[in-house]
């Protein structure tokens, strides 16, 4: 597991496409001059790199993956993050590529064992993995965490007061009592996003059953934090408006079909774009 990394900064909305362009004119994060074409302080450059991986976009050896060009090329699919879409995309991607260990623990384990939750229950689950991480890196991340989806005003701080990346995906929500992901039905997804995610998690096989995709490590059940109603109806509306899937409920046995399946999940994705 892998915690940190950050250096207390979380995602600026601009940072992912900053990056993006800093690596495809062949830069390097290590490099002393890597502060001066970013704009941004040492540290932040650090910030950078680490939610470049953490979002899926970069590989451990730097490399930019091909769903970063498409995403983040000048003429790509949304490179300034323009549409809901990307991120809810970009929420699936830092849950399930696992980088930053924390969005995985809570979306997939600690919401699911406690809906209401704090710090404390964060840092007691990580201390049931026998990982030997500082309390304190656990609590810097956890602040992380929590400002990549709500927002907060801390008044005259301006750079403090820029919104989380995932702030309007309104997923987690602040209690007295502490977080909160409520399972909830979220026909906000765009079906486009919602199937590409299902295929890149099921990428060969040709029925999925209602319980994998509610149930299942990396499902968009449990990513999407939906109920199972939530998830129902959309499976309803995918087979509605793609005809080559079909979604079976009878005797009480609910799956996805499907017909045939586009050469590439990238596919869904352009006709997504398209639109």
């Amino acid at each position: 597991m892998r915690f940190s990394g950050h250096e207390s900064f979380h995602c600026r909305p601009y940072w992912l496409k900053k990056g993006f362009d800093f690596k495809q004119q062949g830069m390097s994060f290590p490099d002393s001059e890597a502060p001066i074409h970013l704009g941004v302080g040492k540290n932040m450059v650090s910030s950078i790199r680490h939610w470049m991986k953490s979002f899926g976009l970069m590989d451990q050896d730097e490399n930019i993956l091909s769903a970063s060009q498409q995403l983040f090329s000048d003429d790509g699919f949304d490179p300034y993050l323009e549409d809901d879409g990307t991120l809810w995309l970009l929420h699936y991607w830092i849950v399930t590529r696992g980088y930053a260990s924390i969005y995985n623990l809570i979306f997939e384990e600690l919401r699911r064992k406690r809906p209401v939750f704090s710090q404390t229950h964060f840092l007691d689950l990580v201390k049931e993995k026998r990982v030997n991480v500082s309390p304190n890196s656990l609590k810097t991340d956890f602040q992380a965490f929590t400002r990549t989806y709500i927002a907060k005003n801390k008044g005259k701080d301006l750079e403090e007061n820029v919104s989380g990346l995932l702030t309007e995906l309104n997923l987690v929500k602040e209690t007295p009592k502490g977080l909160e992901i409520e399972p909830r039905p979220r026909p906000e997804i765009p079906l486009h996003i919602l199937l590409f995610c299902i295929m890149d998690a099921n990428p060969k096989d040709p029925s999925l059953s209602f319980d994998l995709l509610y149930n299942e490590p990396g499902s968009v059940g449990r990513v999407f934090a939906l109920n199972q109603d939530g998830l129902n109806q959309l499976l309803e509306d995918l087979a509605e408006l793609f005809n080559w899937i079909n979604y079976s409920n009878e005797a009480g046995v609910r799956e996805l079909q499907f017909k045939k399946r586009p050469k590439s999940t990238i596919d869904i994705l352009k006709e997504y774009y398209a639109h």
